[in-house]
């Protein structure tokens, strides 16, 4: 299980690492796009396009539904969830070794 949780976790924060990638999720989190609709806001090409919905889809981030010749994609949010999970396991360790700072920090004499 959690070598399964490390793997998604790669491909999630891999994903995550390109603007354009963040941006199409950005856009994915308003509405459901077609794949053409999603690329028009982006200067590159239509098989530019489906190699990042690709990443997106293999981190299971997206979700592409086949409508004949039409293909509808949607947001996936469950991947992004364990990401903020395991992010806040070192906040609240970070949080608490700042708080240890400062108290140490008051204790010291003022010059």
């Amino acid at each position: 299980m959690v070598k399964h949780l490390n793997r998604r976790l790669d491909l999630v924060f891999s994903a995550l690492s390109d603007p354009t990638r963040r941006h199409m999720l950005e856009l994915l989190s308003q509405n459901e796009y077609t794949v053409t609709e999603l690329a028009s806001p982006f200067a590159m090409s239509l098989p530019a396009v489906s190699k990042h919905l690709r990443v997106l889809e293999k981190a299971g981030l997206i979700r592409r539904k086949r409508d004949g010749r039409i293909h509808r994609v949607r947001l996936e949010s469950n991947p992004m969830r364990e990401a903020v999970g395991w992010i806040e396991q070192y906040r609240k360790f970070w949080e608490s070794q700042f708080d240890a700072l400062a108290q140490y920090l008051e204790k010291q004499p003022k010059k």
